[in-house]
């Protein structure tokens, strides 16, 4: 499964970067920043993360981290729901490091899913997300091991990851265009990757919209029997699922067909 936005992975590639032999790697210049960087890295509440985030930046203005210390705070304003501040904090992320990654995947992925047919700036947000993803692709395909510690296979890996994160939002952002065969292509290529149930729901849901409700039910039965997805998943999965039987059951047609839930999937 994959895990966009969590701390383990946070800590574990910055704990990497802190103890990189190549020198081009940021590094703390002090003693204090190192612990403001491992206090920021080890809060698991948002709220404290966010404050600590904000003492390294305070505290140390000429960190090497502070596309991360940025990076950190938009994805506890994620965590927290607060989307206005997480595109606030996750712009300027990549203003303070053009290659933070971590934050263009999140606004991808954020900003497609919130994107709504109806919105004036429609166009302008879908394809700002597909730019952040396409853009967080290239700089994925090429980076390098921080670390000579890390197996190829588990670097490799990680980058598998995080290459499904970018297509599973232009996955969105072709179905917020209603280019359902694109999307289908996408959301194929993030699984081909990765595992992830929420990937899987979002195709799911592609399928139905394409009144293919044969090939979102296998999808969102694999879903339901996971045993580590969280409860939003499965009921988003359920939602689904109930629709996608009853598209079925009336042959698919388009008259009687039911609406797509519209519901932000987060994770956990």
């Amino acid at each position: 499964m994959v895990r966009i936005f969590t701390i383990p992975i946070l800590a574990f590639c910055a704990a990497l970067a802190l103890v990189a032999a190549d020198q081009k790697q940021p590094t703390p210049k002090s003693k204090g920043e190192l612990e403001a960087l491992q206090k920021m890295l080890g809060q698991q509440d948002p709220d404290a993360r966010i404050k600590a985030a904000e003492d390294l930046l305070s505290k140390f203005a000429d960190t090497d981290y502070k596309g991360l210390a940025f990076y950190v705070e938009a994805m506890s304003y994620q965590q927290k729901n607060d989307y206005d501040k997480m595109v606030v904090y996750g712009e300027q992320a990549i203003q303070a490091d053009p290659k933070q990654y971590q934050a263009m995947l999140l606004l991808a992925q954020a900003t497609a899913q919130r994107t709504r047919e109806f919105d004036l700036d429609r166009e302008e947000k879908l394809a700002r997300a597909e730019k952040y993803a396409k853009d967080a692709m290239e700089i994925v395909k090429d980076l390098p091991k921080p670390n000579l510690q890390i197996s190829d296979d588990q670097w490799a890996q990680a980058k598998r990851e995080y290459l499904a994160q970018a297509h599973t939002a232009l996955g969105n952002v072709a179905k917020a265009r209603k280019n359902y065969d694109l999307a289908v292509t996408e959301l194929k290529q993030s699984l081909d990757l990765g595992s992830d149930p929420i990937a899987m729901v979002q195709l799911a849901v592609v399928y139905d919209l394409q009144k293919k409700p044969d090939d979102a039910l296998p999808l969102l039965e694999k879903v339901m029997a996971m045993t580590d997805v969280s409860a939003s998943v499965k009921q988003f999965a359920q939602a689904e699922k109930v629709r996608a039987t009853q598209l079925k059951a009336a042959g698919a047609n388009p008259a009687s067909s039911p609406p797509p839930p519209q519901v932000e999937i987060k994770k956990q």
